[in-house]
């Protein structure tokens, strides 16, 4: 496991104050008090507990959506024109991701709003529009693509109409509205974070200095926004990619988990926590990394992205091998995108190694800093199983067209990986 070194490093006496903290304290927060113009990456606390980090949440529903005032084309049209009205609703009804963007502004001039995506979505039902005669509401039901479903999605300001389009830049048509994509951020799936049995540093202390006064500098001071890094057994720490506390500190009362902790709460901001089998997973770099390849193959594909993220904390600094060196990758449990990558970061790296989480970051990987240099040589055992499993179609938890083995395989030639299948 590394300890936390490079440009984001702390300062050495940072770095005391962490190995200094005390035996037991398992998380490390890394941030700012305050919210300032600039973000500070400076030590808040170590605790034993976070309370609220890792969740389970239910499945993230479908949304549902309507075009309003809608004059269909392309596959939309054909589709409404097509299907009986008992289809629709039904996966006949399919019709994968559409883009909704403004008119075309004029020739030289900027446009004012990037768009939206909705993915997987379904034709509900249509009916004629009473917003304008010769158009018809569309219902559709999908997913708003964003990071976090709790994210708002703002309504562009001086649009009065929308363009619909679908794969390839086809256009599906225009409607004069939308209902159901643009929104307000959503309330906080967990709303209180505790940090049980917490030391704070000096920084966080001036935001539990604050609570109880109602003065709008005091109400700033309360505010904090930390990353979470996890802390070994040999007192290195890692990154934990994605994790953050985020709010408003609101109370403190001493712990019972040990002489001078804290109990701190704080009322979170809206944030997705993690699942809580994510812990079980950091148990496997508690005393260093894992010592046994596929340890990752029991996980479904969410814990399996979180698996490859944990990896990604902890990446040594350390040289890339020579080029020309060949990997040997373990292919038995490559049955998604998500086994592709913590099966390639083993091959490169050994067991816990990192080496992309997704195909930006593969592509990152690729051109040098983390353990490979290419050209090399990937011998891909037991290949049959992505053959199998990474096929083209869509993907429903990307949201977007399937990575297949095929296109795996082009991505890797073109960055001078030899792949050695069998």
């Amino acid at each position: 496991m590394a300890v936390i070194d490079g440009p984001e490093a702390p300062l050495p006496g940072q770095r005391r104050w962490e190995k200094e903290s005390g035996a037991g304290l398992r998380w490390l927060l890394l941030g700012e008090v305050g919210l300032d113009d600039c973000y500070d990456d400076i030590p808040l606390g170590r605790c034993v507990e976070i309370e609220g980090l890792f969740v389970d949440l239910p499945p993230r529903p479908r949304e549902h959506f309507t075009l309003v005032g809608c004059a269909p084309e392309g596959a939309l049209a054909d589709l409404l024109n097509r299907l009986p009205a008992e289809a629709l609703g039904t996966d006949q009804a399919w019709l994968g991701d559409v883009a909704i963007t403004e008119p075309s502004p004029p020739p030289g001039t900027p446009p004012v709003w990037s768009g939206e995506y909705l993915g997987d979505v379904i034709v509900l039902g249509r009916r004629p529009s009473t917003s304008m005669p010769g158009t018809v509401d569309v219902d559709l039901s999908g997913f708003v693509d964003v990071d976090d479903r709790t994210d708002a999605v703002r309504r562009p300001r001086d649009t009065s109409d929308f363009v619909l389009l679908g794969g390839g830049q086809e256009r599906y048509g225009t409607c004069l509205d939308l209902t159901g994509v643009f929104r307000d951020q959503a309330a906080p799936p967990v709303p209180q974070v505790r940090l049980r049995g917490c030391r704070p540093a000096p920084a966080l202390l001036t935001a539990l200095d604050a609570i109880g006064q109602s003065t709008t500098a005091a109400e700033r001071r309360r505010r904090i926004l930390a990353e979470v890094h996890v802390v070994a057994a040999d007192g290195s720490t890692g990154h934990l990619v994605g994790a953050a506390v985020s709010g408003s500190v609101q109370a403190s009362e001493p712990s019972r988990l040990g002489a001078g902790l804290l109990d701190i709460t704080i009322d979170s901001d809206p944030r997705e926590p993690f699942p809580t089998r994510v812990l079980d997973m950091l148990g496997h770099w508690r005393t260093g990394r894992p010592a046994e390849k596929n340890l990752w193959a029991g996980y479904d594909r969410e814990l399996r992205h979180h698996w490859a993220g944990i990896a990604l904390g902890r990446v040594p600094a350390a040289p890339d091998r020579p080029a020309g060196a060949t990997y040997d990758l373990d292919g038995r449990f490559v049955t998604d995108i998500e086994g592709f990558y913590c099966a390639i970061g083993e091959a490169i790296n050994g067991p816990g190694g990192y080496f992309g989480w997704n195909l930006d970051a593969l592509d990152d990987c690729l051109h040098g800093g983390f353990g490979a240099r290419t050209p090399f040589r990937l011998t891909w055992h037991n290949s049959i199983v992505a053959r199998q499993h990474l096929v083209d179609g869509y993907d429903r938890r990307r949201l977007g067209p399937a990575v297949s083995l095929q296109y795996l395989l082009d991505l890797l030639t073109a960055e001078q990986v030899e792949i050695d299948l069998r």
